[in-house]
C-alpha cells in the first residue's frame, strides 16, 4: 500500500508539472504579436527578449500550440518592461524557447486613420470667465 501511495504522489507531481499556466501581466493585453516577416515601418525597436516554458515533462511532450501561446503572452509581459507595445518572433520555438523583438510603433500600430477634411466654414471663438 505504501509504495502504490509514493507512486501516485510521483504521478501526480509529474502531471502537475507538465500544467503551467502564465498570466498576462497588467497592460500586457494591449501589446500586439505581429508576424516575422520584416522590421514594421515607422516603429523603434526596444530591444529583444528570450523567454522559455516547459515544452515537456519527462516522456510527456506539451501540446506545441499551448507553448507557443505561453511564450506569446510571457513576450507580451516582458514587452512592458522595454516600453513596447508591439513583439515579433524572432524564429519559430525551440525547445520551449523563443526569441522576440520588441517594438514601439505608437499610434503607427493600428489600422490608418480616416482622413481629415479641412473646414469649410467658418467658427468663432470666445473667452471664457472674465
Amino acid at each position: 500500500m505504501r509504495k502504490s501511495m509514493v507512486g501516485m504522489v510521483m504521478v501526480s507531481a509529474l502531471v502537475a508539472g507538465g500544467c503551467t499556466w502564465v498570466d498576462m501581466a497588467p497592460g500586457a493585453s494591449s501589446v500586439r504579436v505581429i508576424d516575422g516577416s520584416g522590421p514594421p515601418a515607422g516603429c523603434e525597436k526596444r530591444g529583444e527578449v528570450e523567454v522559455t516554458v516547459k515544452n515537456k515533462v519527462a516522456f510527456y511532450e506539451r501540446n506545441q500550440l499551448r507553448v507557443r501561446e505561453e511564450l506569446e503572452t510571457l513576450a507580451r509581459n516582458e514587452a512592458i518592461g522595454l516600453q513596447a507595445d508591439t513583439v515579433q518572433p524572432m524564429g519559430g520555438p525551440m525547445n520551449g524557447s523563443q526569441r522576440f523583438a520588441a517594438w514601439r510603433c505608437g499610434a503607427r500600430r493600428g489600422a490608418t486613420a480616416p482622413a481629415v477634411q479641412p473646414a469649410t466654414g467658418s467658427a468663432q471663438t470666445y473667452p471664457i470667465g472674465g
